[in-house]
């Protein structure tokens, strides 16, 4: 089991005295004195060390009686970094109860899909994070209530039916009891003083909010939203005034994000054809900028090897651009096997065209969502523009797909779907690694055979053959997808498509 950062209390004690908010999300300072919970960066005074517990996440505080502090919104603090870095259980588990799992399909579901027994699951939760699954399901679904109560003039029982709730007095009580006032006295507090932290506010447009996405610092966007723009498929994706808007494919119905980089946070207008969507909406519009990162972490690892820590000084706080479908990834990743990165969005853009799901877009511009995995299953291989051998890997991973023998969900095992990738036709160690690093989200998935990693590998005076390459590169680990963004910037380049 692994052990978190809110079982190192001096450590715990020496973040909340300096209102450290690198600390915010990874672990929540409960108060004895007050009965409230807070983030480390709380800008109120820090009450004494004899004070203080510390809790792994907002539902253990909840779970222990605590109530959220109304000046530091500990509910809106980035994500625990370790849910993205880690393959077990637990980690596994976090991922799902973020894309809403068990309010859609339950505790069993959540274990299901895990490939353990409900009580297995509930035994391990428990024990790490303080808290089961339905109560880690619980304080996510108050905070997206807190959010649509705040920020939208919905009705009180359209919120309770967004946000999950079972029933209007289940609302009135969860709201009550996390955060010590009613939802109406939530609301009326609003116009006082807007907090800073995850916000959002009623647009004209029907379904539509405007939020604001937390993260730690720093955080460099180019090569973000530099890769996004660059590689966009068209109809599903595009850049237009300073934003990266997209179409979603979600549980309930589909979506269309845009997401404007800004110095303290990322601006998110979010278009819902359903408002259960909400907050699975927002976990992987998170999932796809990295936001929950630890970038100190990570770019004090990279800055260790000297040839690399000019770049990182350069410009540090990359993110590794990731995915809101892993399904679509993957396809698009096979599309563009050695062919240039304008070549693979024609051949995406023929696919959206002719099987994409149409949408509309009051904006103009974003016309379908990317086809289902169904869809292109049942595609004439025949009608595709690429060689017979791509075909080939084509039609087998979309059947594999489609079928579920080859499963990319966030509950997935890292190493054990790479292996499933690798045994594929048409799939090399590129293929697999570029999927399991933007796809899987392996914060340690290398491409030492990626020509422009290569190249910028000689031009450092790094190795620049993959062995010795994927030797050198042993001392960057547990982060080597970023030493890839680190690498790729260096060249004219955002991706390069050419080997398998």
């Amino acid at each position: 089991m692994q052990t978190g950062m809110h079982t190192d209390t001096e450590r715990c004690v020496r973040a909340v005295r300096s209102k450290d908010a690198r600390f915010d999300g990874w672990f929540f300072t409960a108060v004895l004195t007050t009965g409230i919970y807070c983030r480390p960066s709380c800008p109120a005074v820090p009450p004494k060390p004899g004070n203080m517990t510390f809790h792994p996440s907002a539902a253990a505080c909840q779970q222990a009686g605590f109530r959220a502090c109304k000046r530091c919104r500990p509910d809106t603090s980035p994500g625990s970094p370790e849910w993205n870095v880690r393959a077990d259980l637990t980690a596994r588990a976090m991922r799902l109860i973020a894309d809403g799992v068990v309010d859609r399909e339950g505790v069993p579901g959540l274990a299901a899909r895990l490939g353990y027994s409900t009580r297995q699951v509930e035994r391990q939760l428990l024990a790490e994070l303080g808290a089961g699954p339905l109560a880690l399901a619980r304080a996510q679904r108050a905070q997206t209530a807190r959010l649509l109560i705040e920020t939208t003039p919905l009705p009180m029982a359209d919120i309770a039916f967004a946000a999950g709730f079972a029933s209007i007095r289940t609302f009135n009580d969860t709201v009550r009891e996390v955060y010590a006032l009613s939802p109406s006295e939530l609301r009326t507090r609003v116009p006082k003083a807007r907090p800073a932290g995850t916000t959002a506010v009623a647009t004209t447009a029907a379904g539509t909010l405007l939020l604001r996405l937390p993260f730690r610092a720093p955080l460099n966007p180019d090569n973000l939203f530099g890769h996004l723009a660059a590689t966009a498929v068209p109809g599903v994706e595009e850049w237009r005034e300073g934003a990266y808007r997209r179409t979603l494919r979600l549980p309930y119905g589909h979506g269309i994000v845009a997401l404007t980089p800004t110095p303290d946070h990322i601006a998110c207008r979010l278009t819902l054809g359903d408002p259960r969507d909400l907050t699975v909406a927002i976990s992987r519009c998170r999932r796809l900028l990295d936001l929950d990162a630890d970038p100190v972490a990570v770019d004090d690892q990279l800055r260790a090897d000297p040839l690399l820590a000019p770049l990182v000084d350069k410009a540090p706080g990359r993110r590794v651009p990731r995915t809101v479908d892993e399904a679509e990834f993957a396809v698009r990743a096979v599309l563009g096997q050695q062919v240039s990165t304008a070549a693979a969005r024609t051949h995406a853009a023929r696919l959206v065209a002719a099987h994409g799901e149409p949408v509309d877009d009051p904006e103009g511009g974003l016309t379908h969502l990317f086809p289902s995995t169904g869809a292109l299953a049942a595609v004439d291989p025949e009608t595709l523009a690429m060689p017979r051998t791509r075909r080939t890997t084509f039609t087998t991973l979309v059947a594999h797909l489609a079928d579920g023998s080859v499963n990319l969900g966030v509950e997935c095992d890292w190493a054990e779907t790479r292996a499933r990738l690798l045994a594929l036709p048409g799939f090399g160690p590129w293929t697999a690694d570029v999927i399991a690093m933007r796809a899987l989200g392996d914060p340690d998935a290398f491409l030492p055979t990626d020509l422009g990693i290569r190249r910028a590998a000689g031009g450092l005076g790094l190795p620049s053959t993959p062995a010795a390459l994927t030797a050198r590169a042993s001392a960057w680990r547990p982060w080597r997808a970023y030493a890839v963004q680190y690498l790729w910037a260096t060249d004219s380049h955002p991706i390069n498509f050419l080997p398998v």
